[in-house]
């Protein structure tokens, strides 16, 4: 079976598309410093959205991993105008996000517009992200306002392409 071709209103994201793996760090003022392993997928089918999986796991310092940490699903879509994106993602914790943004060549700046979250969920009141390819990798910057701290360097990581 043949894939089908990227919808044209996707053209500005197609670098997203495919397979990456890298090394992060996570930090927050109300948690400790760590380093984390994460695989991320950027899929199509032909219809004018990206299927987005990301999927993180903590390791130690000789790089095995320890146990399953963060995880977000969701679908980057086109926007209204050609260079918009938008961003609905579902995390675990309780928490989703609506983004929007913009793609200027191979980078990728979110702000969140719409947050919700379930009763037992923590707070969390902004969100900002930063994606753009670097040599050939991806990488990414997270920042985010949540639990009573303003908007603060959460996550980064690097990862390299290894599909798609």
């Amino acid at each position: 079976m043949t894939r089908p071709d990227l919808h044209p209103s996707l053209e500005h994201l197609a670098f997203l598309v495919g397979e990456w793996q890298g090394l992060g760090v996570m930090g927050y003022p109300t948690i400790e410093e760590a380093r984390y392993e994460q695989e991320m997928s950027f899929a199509h089918d032909g219809r004018p959205f990206l299927a987005y999986i990301s999927k993180t796991w903590l390791i130690d310092d000789d790089g095995k991993r320890l146990k399953p940490a963060g995880a977000e699903t969701g679908f980057w879509r086109p926007g209204k105008s050609p260079r918009d994106v938008e961003l609905l993602l579902a995390h675990p914790t309780g928490v989703v996000e609506i983004s929007v943004g913009e793609v200027v060549f191979n980078k990728i700046e979110l702000v969140s517009d719409v947050l919700a979250r379930t009763e037992t969920a923590k707070e969390v009141n902004g969100l900002k992200r930063l994606y753009g390819l670097v040599e050939g990798d991806l990488a990414y910057a997270i920042d985010m306002a949540a639990v009573g701290q303003p908007l603060t360097a959460h996550l980064s990581a690097r990862l390299h392409k290894v599909s798609g």
